[in-house]
């Protein structure tokens, strides 16, 4: 159950919930990166949230201790590749996903996630945990 894997914002919420099956699979990886894009997304639902400051501090005490991984020039490019597939096909996700989900091949990780959505993403390795 070893591998490097890139976590999807429902991921980071079921952690943050002591979900058993995420953190015992987390326990058992190789390496364990964030995309930026998840970090905003967690952001954006502890600003909206009943409890803010409580939320905005278990974000920051997570981001700081992981590896947060960023969006270049290469995942740009593999972004508009992505989203034209997806519009070919007649299938769009969310612009996030897209995101998310072009960092993942970027840097050749397995994306954990529980959006079936996901699936039509070519080229993309996709795990529900």
């Amino acid at each position: 159950m070893s591998g490097r894997y890139l976590l999807d914002t429902n991921i980071v919420i079921a952690l943050f919930g002591m979900d058993q099956v995420v953190v015992t699979r987390m326990k058992a990886a190789e390496g364990i990166f964030v995309p930026i894009t998840v970090i905003g997304e967690l952001c954006y639902g502890a600003e909206k949230s009943a409890r803010r400051k409580e939320n905005v501090d278990k974000i920051r005490s997570f981001a700081g201790a992981s590896t947060i991984l960023p969006c270049d020039t290469e995942t740009s490019f593999i972004y508009g590749q992505v989203k034209n597939a997806l519009r070919q096909s007649g299938r769009p996700i969310p612009e996030n996903d897209i995101w998310i989900a072009s960092v993942a091949r970027q840097h050749r990780l397995t994306l954990v996630s529980r959006d079936e959505h996901f699936s039509h993403v070519a080229g993309l390795v996709l795990e529900r945990w």
